[in-house]
């Protein structure tokens, strides 16, 4: 059963933030937001189409404008938002329009849905801050959008790397992108 909500607050009442991240696959960044600390919660699931509760073999024929996003929910006190999207421009490649790897069209493209005016001019400063450190040597394309409906995907996407590991996509194409982000991020990883 899909959940739609619009969580447009900055916090709630423990001091939690939630931001909505798209960066190709669900299975790779949330995977990635899983493994660190202050993140409390990270869902899978569809952001800014025009169809309401979609399932994914809808967005995966790339016609109802949604992408595939996670919704992270963090402890500003542990992790700031510009840390999470510094590392968010390092674990995907922001310079490909719709496209991540071998997945393209207009699900995978790379996009920050914001959920108040402060989480817009974050994301700005961090790819005017990114540019300017040249990690990337083409223009970042990253779409900033108003977060308007958050559609948790299938439950058997939640979690999927954790608990597919040994499937094939997992191991060639999510386990190195793991490993070498483990690697970079090590000081900022949850104790395993």
């Amino acid at each position: 059963m899909m959940m739609s909500h619009s969580s447009r607050e900055k916090t709630d009442s423990q001091g939690k933030e939630v931001v909505t991240l798209g960066g190709g696959c669900f299975w790779c960044v949330e995977a990635v937001f899983e493994e660190l600390k202050g993140i409390e919660r990270v869902e899978s699931g569809y952001s800014g189409g025009a169809v309401a509760n979609p399932s994914y073999r809808q967005v995966c024929t790339g016609t109802t404008g949604h992408a595939e996003v996670v919704q992270v929910t963090f402890d500003g006190k542990v992790i700031t938002l510009k840390e999470i999207l510094e590392i968010f421009f390092h674990v995907h490649d922001p310079t490909t329009l719709n496209r991540q790897g071998a997945d393209a069209g207009t699900q995978y493209r790379s996009v920050i849905f914001y959920h108040n005016p402060e989480q817009k001019q974050i994301a700005e400063r961090v790819i005017q801050e990114t540019t300017a450190a040249k990690l990337w040597a083409d223009p970042i394309v990253t779409e900033i959008a108003p977060l308007k409906e958050f559609y948790r995907a299938e439950d058997y996407h939640q979690e999927y790397f954790k608990l597919n590991g040994t499937q094939p996509y997992c191991r060639l194409v999510i386990a190195p992108k793991m490993a070498k982000f483990r690697k970079e991020y090590r000081d900022k990883l949850k104790s395993r």
